[in-house]
């Protein structure tokens, strides 16, 4: 196994990761893995899931894929239960699922006179359903396995709960109100967990990453012959560092947050990630 870059110990510790088919879970995943941990990835996609998990396994990792519909609470409770039986109980939860919906994006950054009546879906076509899904997924999404994993963690010293917040949490980008609300909403729920649970043993943070490119996002950012997208542009021009971040670039602030002798009297922050993007004015 790879070493980590905090040299965090989490040998003996029983990891759950939400949204762990996807490329960045399931790479919180491995980092968990590589430090010692007993990692359950939970996902919709019980494949992806277990895809990633033989992944681990193949490294010398201790590892156990598990399908899992975040929004559903019996299912959640179920699967908490499944890997107590299985790994232990939770020590460290990463509330990772989440997600945005076409339905609740608008086609344009800025609405224009006549944009009603035009084919395009601005701020008035927006489906309701669509954005009540992308609210669900991201807060509930976190909220739910919370619950379902916290009660294996209440009174027991040294546990985590790390969400993921997002840039939009600061300042909402154009086109997905809906993603960006949610994301805020994740912000201020890490801060009301962290003081509900301070008297428990649990310590609740967050990161918050800025733009990063994967496989998942790239026919987002990249044309088909390589070249940058006009959004892409607009990124990397409010990004003072100039570039995209890379997966492992986060890795340092997760295993930080997560490590009780580096950390210890933290608790109820949201760590950018994002090369300056939220300390820029544009100016």
């Amino acid at each position: 196994m790879n070493k980590n870059v905090l040299n965090t110990d989490l040998t003996g510790k029983v990891a759950v990761v939400t949204g762990a088919g996807g490329v960045l879970c399931s790479y919180f995943a491995k980092v968990l893995a590589r430090a010692g941990a007993k990692v359950a990835l939970l996902d919709l996609n019980e494949a992806a899931a277990k895809s990633y998990a033989e992944e681990i396994l193949d490294e010398g990792g201790v590892a156990k894929a598990y399908a899992c519909n975040v929004l559903e609470k019996e299912t959640c409770y179920a699967v908490a239960d499944q890997v107590e039986k299985d790994l232990g109980k939770c020590d460290i939860l990463i509330n990772g699922a989440g997600g945005n919906n076409p339905r609740a994006t608008t086609d344009k950054e800025y609405f224009e006179l006549g944009d009603i009546d035009a084919d395009t879906k601005s701020f008035f076509d927006l489906d309701a359903s669509g954005v009540g899904f992308v609210f669900n997924l991201n807060f509930l999404g976190t909220l739910i396995p919370t619950q379902a994993f916290a009660r294996q963690m209440v009174g027991r010293e040294g546990c985590n709960i790390l969400n993921i917040s997002s840039m939009n949490a600061y300042t909402p980008l154009t086109k997905i109100p809906a993603y960006s609300g949610a994301k805020a909403a994740i912000s201020n729920f890490t801060q009301w967990l962290a003081v509900h649970f301070s008297k428990v043993g649990i310590r609740v943070n967050a990161i918050a990453p800025g733009f990063f490119s994967t496989k998942q996002n790239a026919a987002l950012l990249f044309n088909p012959d390589g070249t940058p997208t006009a959004r892409t542009g607009k990124i990397l021009a409010a990004t003072p560092m100039g570039r995209f971040g890379e997966s492992e670039e986060l890795e340092g602030g997760l295993l930080f947050l997560i490590n009780d002798k580096a950390a210890g009297f933290i608790t109820g922050v949201v760590l950018p990630i994002d090369g300056g993007f939220s300390a820029y004015s544009g100016v």
